[in-house]
């Protein structure tokens, strides 16, 4: 038997924000939710079958990246195309962004994508295996995605 992720959980500050960022801006759908006061929940499904993301409102500070435990969350995009497609939603949603446009994983690298918060500051991560050729890449020596 080979392990695959299933769905990831997501601690967060204010559920409604987060379910408007990741239902509205990023286009995910609500599949069930909690709504008791001290038990909210939210789980965001892709179309396929089952959740792919799950929010629970329970932590108290923001995404602290020098804490062991999540990196960043990465999503896959088809193309290139959506990616900027997803960059333009962001940028109009007032999201801030680790580079400026698509940048490739890694030198010479194919794969690319954008690299940005949510709004509790939880990194992530839209990319595409092909079609960041000529794009940048922000370190030379080390993959995008481990650095911002």
């Amino acid at each position: 038997m080979t392990l695959r992720t299933g769905h990831t959980g997501l601690n967060v500050t204010d559920i409604d924000r987060s379910l408007a960022f990741y239902r509205d801006v990023l286009g995910f759908t609500l599949l069930a939710e909690g709504k008791e006061d001290d038990r909210r929940y939210a789980f965001l499904g892709d179309g396929g079958e089952g959740p792919v993301l799950t929010l629970w409102q329970q932590a108290r500070e923001a995404y602290d990246g020098g804490r062991a435990g999540l990196h960043h969350l990465a999503f896959t995009a088809d193309s290139v195309d959506r990616v900027q497609e997803y960059e333009t939603a962001l940028r109009g949603a007032g999201v801030e962004f680790a580079h400026e446009g698509v940048v490739a994983h890694r030198e010479g690298a194919a794969s690319g994508g954008i690299f940005f918060h949510d709004p509790d500051g939880t990194r992530l991560e839209i990319s595409a295996p092909l079609g960041a050729e000529t794009a940048p890449a922000p370190h030379a020596s080390a993959p995008t995605c481990g650095f911002f």
